[in-house]
């Protein structure tokens, strides 16, 4: 079980694409904003 839900947070911070995030997942949004400031 706790292999099953380590694999969907990895997958919901880093596979998952948000189009509010303008196509980016959570973790590649992150990174770009700190990158711009």
């Amino acid at each position: 079980m706790k292999q099953e839900i380590d694999t969907y947070i990895d997958y919901y911070n880093h596979r998952r694409i948000k189009l509010k995030l303008a196509g980016l997942s959570p973790v590649e949004y992150r990174l770009q904003a700190s990158q711009e400031v």
